[in-house]
């Protein structure tokens, strides 16, 4: 009977969301949304500024990137459930406005229609189960290797939005100057971070967010005060605009086709780190609601460049709320209604300095990189196809290269060393279709 008691009193969102059941709480949750959010709101910033490099409005592409990234955060926690954000992806958004655009001279309307129809094959691909029995055989070293690189990639990130390494033309990049107001608070923050969480708290992220973007507002003349509110603008100059009138060439199937691989191996990579950081995949990479989050990732990017936002993808800044205690839909649902109203709230978002994420995303890669101890480093058929996935995720600057590279040397490795039972179709099948698109495509 006491059971019974204690089941009723929970409340809904509790039983939805079965807080229990994950060991975690709405509160936590919802701290958890907040870190997510702001870990991963530089995109409506971002690429409204690289789309409009494209000839595009950049003040309503900001307005359509916050709606599709609020919608699909929300269709993520209501219906999969799980603790994943969405928004455009930003290796996709610079493919279409650089080369798409830039190189190749079409005009956006069909360059974001070629993105289109790449997310359409990305959705059947889902619709199929092929997209599931692709992530659920994903060899061990690779997941390894895919979440320890992606938290290297975001370190890398979290380190150059403080300037504490930058670009250098003969060393390639170098260190900041380290007399500056972003090196010396990215620092900070992530030190802050550092000995919060080592003494146990779960807000630590939050806190040193919070602690950070006012002492920047002390000290930083960079970081001015722009209001709180403002209307957004119309839209309806980017929103509806493909062109399907000139994308029927046999030149334009290779582009369709790296744009579907783009979004399917960067989206799946995100879901395989993140899942497994929040302990809901099992060995075999497989968690809860697979097969809606494929749905949801796939659909949403659809829809996103239907939007004029280029292709939605989950954001291994995600890891960040599940960091913080974030393990269920909640915080995805969080993320996406605060997203919603980033639309009215865009002038006091730019007062938020961009080093104030450094502590998060350089704690973030901590963490995941400890997944490293879980390789078998006495094996190096299963070392170095993991090493190389890890390594090339930040040296190419995008987690596609990373699972590519990790694909091929896993199969090389395994035939060259007589190892093929360890080989499964998906691995033989992933490691040619790389191969056709370094040198085909």
């Amino acid at each position: 009977m006491a059971t019974t008691d204690s089941t009723t009193k929970r409340s809904f969102l509790d039983r939805y969301f079965q807080f229990q059941e994950n060991k975690t709480t709405l509160k936590t949750e919802l701290i958890a949304s907040f870190t997510t959010f702001i870990t991963m709101v530089y995109i409506v910033f971002v690429n409204p500024k690289i789309l409009g490099d494209a000839g595009m409005n950049s003040q309503a592409v900001f307005v359509t990137t916050a709606l599709i990234t609020g919608i699909a955060c929300m269709a993520m926690g209501i219906v999969a459930k799980l603790p994943i954000a969405l928004a455009p992806g930003m290796g996709i958004n610079a493919y279409f406005a650089y080369v798409l655009v830039g190189s190749m001279g079409l005009t956006w309307q069909t360059g974001m229609t070629l993105v289109f129809m790449g997310a359409a094959g990305l959705f059947l691909l889902s619709l199929f189960r092929l997209r599931y029995w692709m992530i659920s055989n994903i060899p061990f070293s690779i997941r390894i290797g895919v979440s320890s690189g992606c938290g290297l990639l975001i370190t890398l990130i979290g380190l150059h939005n403080a300037n504490i390494i930058v670009a250098d033309p003969d060393t390639m990049v170098r260190l900041g100057d380290p007399t500056s107001i972003p090196f010396v608070l990215g620092c900070l923050s992530f030190l802050i971070v550092a000995v919060l969480a080592q003494r146990g708290w779960n807000s630590s992220i939050l806190l040193s967010f919070v602690a950070v973007t006012l002492i920047g507002w002390a000290i930083d003349p960079d970081v001015v005060y722009h209001g709180v509110v403002s209307l957004p603008p119309d839209i309806s100059g980017v929103v509806g605009q493909l062109d399907f009138q000139n994308i029927f060439e046999i030149s334009l199937v290779g582009i369709i086709l790296s744009v579907m691989l783009i979004n399917l191996f960067e989206s799946s990579g995100t879901f395989i780190a993140v899942t497994d950081k929040a302990g809901l995949a099992d060995e075999n990479g497989r968690y809860p609601n697979q097969q809606r989050s494929l749905y949801i990732d796939s659909a949403s990017s659809a829809l996103g460049s239907a939007m004029g936002t280029s292709a939605v993808t989950a954001y291994v800044e995600s890891a960040s709320g599940v960091a913080v205690g974030g393990r269920t839909g909640m915080m995805a649902l969080g993320v996406g209604i605060l997203f919603l109203f980033a639309v009215f709230l865009s002038p006091l978002e730019k007062m938020v300095p961009l080093y104030a994420t450094t502590g998060a995303l350089i704690y973030i890669g901590v963490l995941m990189a400890s997944d490293l101890a879980r390789v078998k480093w006495d094996d190096l058929t299963e070392a170095v196809p993991a090493f190389v996935a890890m390594i090339m995720m930040p040296f190419s600057f995008t987690i596609t290269e990373g699972i590519a590279t990790g694909f091929i040397t896993f199969v090389f490795m395994k035939v060259c060393c007589g190892r093929f039972k360890d080989l499964t179709v998906c691995s033989v099948v992933m490691a040619a279709l790389f191969l056709v698109r370094y040198i085909f495509l």
